[in-house]
């Protein structure tokens, strides 16, 4: 681990299979050591994966197979900024389908709980207008949304019916 700064995520058993989706999932994503305990201890068994390092959008993680004491929440996700629809779609998909839930606003949660929010760059443009108006219909329309249509949002930011 070189980085002076690594998120750990508890899991309970699956860090890896968390590790693995991520990294198939996300661009400049990998997974790096996996260590097995060396004895049992409380979320497991010895030579059980312990800890699964690995790394999402270059963001160095920590998996830890803790057990069942710990689930994660919203107060933590990570932001994936988009370029476009087809990048939005296909990682709020990709996400979804493996066993996610919808949210609201562009936020979603994968099957371990961890929450995502999949971010279009054209929606923070549009909620940080400098055009109060605009932003603010570009905000009502994002607000209705779970997975964000940046059409619909463009098309609020311009007064006009989505498309």
């Amino acid at each position: 681990m070189s980085s002076k700064n690594t998120i750990c995520l508890w899991y309970d058993g699956d860090a890896l299979d968390a590790a693995k989706f991520y990294a198939a999932t996300f661009p400049d994503s990998a997974v790096g050591a996996v260590f097995k305990a060396p004895g049992d201890y409380p979320g497991g068994k010895h030579e059980n994966v312990l800890t699964v390092n690995f790394t999402v959008i270059g963001i160095p993680c920590l998996g830890l197979n803790g057990g069942p004491h710990f689930k994660h929440n919203e107060a933590f996700s990570f932001q994936v900024a988009t370029d476009d629809q087809a990048e939005t779609d296909r990682l709020w998909d990709a996400i979804v389908r493996n066993g996610g839930q919808e949210s609201a606003c562009g936020w979603c949660k994968d099957k371990w709980g961890v929450s995502w929010q999949i971010t279009p760059r054209a929606l923070m443009a549009a909620i940080s207008d400098p055009d109060r108006a605009a932003s603010k219909r570009a905000f009502d329309a994002m607000m209705s949304m779970k997975k964000i249509d940046i059409a619909t949002i463009e098309a609020a930011r311009l007064g006009r019916d989505s498309v």
